[in-house]
């Protein structure tokens, strides 16, 4: 049963993952109106959004490193609300050189909030015992409308780029700020497991025995059992940038839709990303999470099927819906697999996993737009297709036993 303790903690790492859906979503949905100020060329805007990918890579394998010896909870009081100022500088940036230390130090800040988020998140998941990771997922999502809610609402008051991100990033900031001190401490993430033989079938170690010796040692983490989980994560940020910087260029070149009709491809695509994740623990306990994976991999490769052959706008945003049901479930699996295939809590391998969703995005966006380049973007929305299904074929890598509740620190 959970405990006081426990639910404080749950509810921080809600708290952490509100703000940080908040926090992406206030920044993507102005990167037409930062283009429009800056005078950006669409060649420079895409170097521009690749900065983010690619240094936010670096920032994951920094908080993995300050993780594994001083928690993830300093991480977050730290990346957190450098992130939410990060957002305001690039509001107020009056060049483009200060508009790119402001995505750098966002980006930066990124990968250290999507690492350690994720490793409180799997704390969280271990003291309970029972799948939870994929709600915090769907907050994640539902802060993301909500900023695009936001940004819809401040062009409407005719509000300033800075004036936007102020308002959004200070109510943002504070809950950060307010979630902190409850977040899981170091001892209650970090475990010496105990002296037990584990094999890879189960990928537990039940608590309060010593560390056997086919462990890996304090501090270090093989590569080969979260492989697949590595390779997964890809294939599905390959699916979601191909959706996210393209799927309205689709609706406008290849299906001819209106302007109404054309933000309705990611709009499905998000809602049901939404709507899966919110019922997704659920799921994951009754059949468990490499079934749930297999599933999720064949509904987006269906997804991104209907996409490639859709003759009508209703079919086209359609199977959108579908691949944003498939996605969705992806990623919050591969996190809490490689917390179980991480029973010392270290977070080594939780960022590990966390850097390769950079790794795909930044391969989606170069794949598809390359494709889209010299053929269109119908052909183009083959090879997400082809990665996602690959997805089925990687499922059994997520098959591992309940993580156990650790031993608990005395109640404060």
């Amino acid at each position: 049963m959970p405990t006081p303790r426990d639910r404080r903690a749950r509810l921080a790492t809600f708290a952490v993952f509100f703000v940080q859906g908040l926090t992406f979503a206030t920044l993507l949905t102005q990167v037409a109106a930062l283009q429009k100020k800056h005078g950006l060329s669409d060649g420079e805007l895409s170097v521009l959004l690749l900065v983010v990918p690619v240094i936010a890579g670096v920032g994951s394998v920094l908080a993995g490193e300050v993780a594994k010896r001083l928690g993830s909870r300093l991480v977050l009081r730290v990346a957190q609300p450098l992130a939410g100022a990060a957002v305001v500088l690039a509001g107020l940036a009056a060049s483009v050189p200060q508009l790119v230390a402001a995505n750098v130090l966002f980006g930066l800040c990124l990968g250290a909030v999507d690492a350690g988020m994720n490793m409180q998140a799997v704390a969280v998941e271990r003291r309970y015992g029972r799948p939870v990771l994929t709600g915090f997922h769907a907050l994640w999502s539902a802060a993301a409308v909500l900023g695009a809610a936001w940004a819809s609402a401040a062009g409407g008051l005719g509000l300033g780029l800075a004036a936007t991100f102020a308002v959004a990033m200070a109510a943002g900031v504070a809950v950060a700020v307010a979630a902190g001190p409850t977040l899981c401490a170091p001892e209650e993430e970090h475990v010496t497991p105990a002296r037990k033989h584990v094999t890879p079938e189960s990928g537990t170690l039940p608590a309060g025995t010593e560390r056997g010796p086919a462990d890996p040692a304090p501090g270090r983490f093989p590569w080969r059992p979260i492989l697949p989980l590595c390779l997964a994560m890809a294939f599905l940020y390959v699916g979601d940038a191909s959706i996210s910087n393209f799927g309205s260029v689709y609706m406008d070149k290849i299906m001819h839709a209106g302007e109404a009709v054309i933000p309705l491809a990611l709009g499905a695509y998000q809602a049901t990303t939404f709507v899966v994740r919110a019922g997704g623990d659920l799921a994951v306990r009754r059949y468990g999470p490499a079934v749930i994976v297999r599933v999720g991999g064949a509904l987006a490769a269906l997804g991104f099927a209907g996409i490639v052959a859709a003759p009508s706008e209703p079919l086209a945003i359609i199977s959108f819906g579908v691949a944003g049901v498939g996605l969705s479930v992806v990623a919050p699996q591969s996190f809490s697999a490689a917390g179980r295939l991480d029973p010392a809590g270290t977070g080594v391998a939780i960022a590990r996993v966390n850097l390769f969703n950079y790794v795909g995005f930044i391969v989606g966006a170069a794949l598809v737009g390359g494709i889209a380049e010299a053929a269109d973007y119908q052909i183009a929305f083959a090879a997400p297709l082809v990665l996602t299904a690959a997805i089925v074929a990687l499922a059994p890598g997520f098959h591992a036993g309940p993580s156990p509740r650790r031993p608990r620190p005395a109640e404060a």
